[in-house]
């Protein structure tokens, strides 16, 4: 069965960086995609990244263009999210999922996901 693990979350100051990991185990996630979410208090979940199984072509929320990359290792059964560039605003807990589907595609963030992560506090405070 499936599991997926995040770890990398913690503590930071605005414009700081934290790295996020995601790992799956007891299957294989080679051919499917791969997205981070993240929900904050009173807030509901916001899709952030998505990246493809095929071509790696990647997906990102106009909230976290430009200041976070997703990216994978299929050898490691990995996925990071470099988060560079961090506001208060991000502060939330972080969940990455894996969908069945190999390409991310359009409202990735509307498709069923069958797997999850426990997820992972990231806090951005000064």
């Amino acid at each position: 069965q499936l599991q997926l693990v995040e770890s990398g979350g913690g503590l930071v100051q605005p414009g700081g960086s934290l790295r996020l990991s995601c790992v799956a185990s007891g299957a294989s996630v080679d051919l499917n995609f791969i997205a981070w979410f993240r929900q904050a208090p009173g807030k509901e979940r916001e899709g952030v990244a998505c990246i493809s199984a095929t071509d790696n072509s990647t997906y990102y929320s106009n909230s976290v263009k430009g200041r976070f990359t997703i990216s994978r290792d299929h050898a490691k059964n990995t996925v990071w999210l470099q988060m560079d560039s961090l506001k208060p605003e991000d502060t939330a807990r972080y969940s990455c999922a894996q969908n069945p589907l190999s390409r991310c595609g359009s409202q990735w963030y509307l498709r069923n996901f069958a797997a999850w992560g426990p997820g992972i506090q990231v806090t951005v405070s000064s």
